[in-house]
């Protein structure tokens, strides 16, 4: 390990609510730490600040009050860049602005040690440019964490064209020294957790546009049917409206404009009319004290068929379906050979039900039928989305819901748009992750472990696409391309080859 000494002083330059955390994670990793602010007296309040939440660390039993009194002692304030003379690391928490940051680290240059490496805590620039003006730019290394800082185990290790190797594993050792999760990626748009994130919120915001259900169902069927700890409209209110979509037309933007990541109108609204969410007191829900949080659409109960007739295999996750359904009472009646494909179940009333593959249930045939979404696992999934074609009946619907509702699962109603809510998302999700790995982003395991610490997935995108197959998830993509042309859709070019790969082996 090379991870620079806790006799060796950081510095961190910036001390808001970010640079404040990063603080406190060197503070007590036993660094002396000085903090720098731009604006007078910043970083005293800062200091002072990082002593109070030491003092309830301290309360809470979490630390002894020996460790804060030492940890106290090593944290002073800074006037000026000059007294950041001696740091073996500056890290940067400035405004998001890169003239900023350029002229800081070049300010930076003509003060620290050659041997000070400097990290950059970018959440959306390039950190190739940051380190653009610099004479010496092989020191400048991102190294991005995750709000609250002291609290949240992720740290991107972000190499810019010009870093070099042992800089960036300076950077990553130092991390883990600190007690954190670190990453290695490259310096792309959106970095991992920002860029392969992206369609968790984008196709939300879609299904919500295309009024196919209402933001607190949509959470709801994320949230309760595949694990998802948040729902992404109550998540983006929690980060903040403005954040959220300034990011996201940061990274469409730095990706010369290109479909996939294309910002939401609805959520660019949402953000003109200040309705930013938690802090503002109303985003997409509202904050008020006293107001009523919006309940997801939930079907009435229904009585369960008796039986259900199984064709063929159900593809990935809903494999599982036809034991639970055993499980609950309901017989199982099953029809045509193993390893058939399009598996579905038929119901007691002739309507066809099938796990969403893209195309809506409307079919060109006009039969009956209903899709019912994804979910990572069904056993544990307590919320189902189905969607009935426009030739389903009152009744086809009603054995459909009864049918999920004897496997003790909640059941939400939505429109019949293509990929469902689920489905999709983690559809693209997969294609960004798989496509990111083909492209060196990051390697596929640090690409799960980013995912799953850094916006606490219930899985990694890179094990998903093992549990589903990249032919399905493939073929999924394809069928929203047919009824969304445009591009954002279109499978990746490394998900196409997973997929035909996956055909040969089979």
């Amino acid at each position: 390990m090379t991870a620079i000494g806790t006799d060796t002083t950081v510095a961190v330059v910036g001390t808001g609510t970010m640079g404040q955390g990063i603080a406190q994670v060197a503070l007590v990793a036993g660094h002396p730490v000085r903090l720098y602010d731009s604006a007078p007296g910043r970083a005293a309040q800062a200091a002072e600040a990082i002593v109070r939440r030491l003092d309830r660390l301290v309360e809470k039993g979490r630390i002894p009050t020996a460790e804060r009194d030492a940890a106290r002692a090593r944290l002073s304030p800074a006037e000026g860049l000059a007294e950041l003379s001696d740091a073996a690391l500056v890290v940067e928490a400035i405004l998001e602005q890169l003239p900023a940051k350029q002229e800081l680290f070049r300010s930076l240059e003509d003060v620290v040690p050659a041997d000070c490496l400097l990290a950059t805590n970018t959440s959306s620039l390039s950190v190739t440019a940051v380190a653009g003006g610099l004479r010496h730019p092989g020191r400048c290394v991102g190294m991005h964490f995750f709000n609250p800082a002291p609290l949240l185990p992720l740290v991107e290790i972000v190499s810019g064209f010009a870093t070099d190797d042992t800089a960036a594993a300076l950077a990553y050792d130092t991390a883990a020294a600190w007690g954190k999760t670190p990453v290695r990626c490259a310096d792309t748009p959106g970095f991992i957790v920002n860029r392969i994130a992206r369609p968790f919120y984008a196709e939300a915001l879609r299904v919500h546009e295309e009024r196919a259900a209402d933001p607190a169902t949509i959470d709801a069927v994320l949230r309760e049917g595949s694990g998802f700890r948040m729902g992404p409209f109550e998540l983006t209110d929690l980060i903040g409206q403005d954040v959220n979509e300034a990011v996201t037309h940061s990274v469409w933007t730095a990706f010369f404009q290109d479909p996939k990541f294309t910002p939401s109108l609805a959520q660019r609204r949402l953000v003109e009319s200040g309705l930013h969410g938690r802090k503002s007191g109303r985003g997409w829900f509202d904050y008020a004290e006293g107001a009523a949080r919006p309940e997801p659409a939930t079907a009435a109960a229904c009585p369960p068929p008796a039986s259900v007739a199984l064709h063929g295999e159900l593809p990935g996750p809903a494999a599982a379906l036809p034991a639970l359904i055993e499980d609950a009472g309901i017989k199982v009646l099953r029809n045509g050979a193993p390893g058939e494909s399009e598996g579905f179940v038929r119901l007691p009333g002739g309507a066809r039900l099938a796990l969403t593959d893209g195309d809506p249930a409307t079919r060109r045939d006009r039969s009956p039928g209903l899709r019912f979404d994804l979910s990572l696992d069904y056993r544990a999934a307590t919320r189902i989305a189905l969607a009935p074609s426009a030739t389903a009946s009152k009744a086809d619907l009603a054995e459909a819901v009864g049918l999920f509702q004897a496997l003790g699962k909640h059941v939400s109603v939505i429109d019949d748009v293509p990929g469902m809510i689920v489905a999709r998302t983690v559809a693209m999700i997969v294609d960004f992750a798989v496509d990111a790995a083909a492209r060196g982003v990051a390697t596929p395991e640090d690409i799960d472990i980013a995912m799953r610490l850094g916006v606490n997935y219930p899985g990694g995108p890179m094990e998903w696409v093992e549990r589903l197959g990249a032919r399905w998830v493939s073929t999924l993509l394809d069928s929203l391309h047919r009824q969304n042309a445009g591009g954002r859709y279109v499978p990746s070019r490394a998900l196409r080859r997973r997929a035909d790969l996956e055909e040969l082996v089979l």
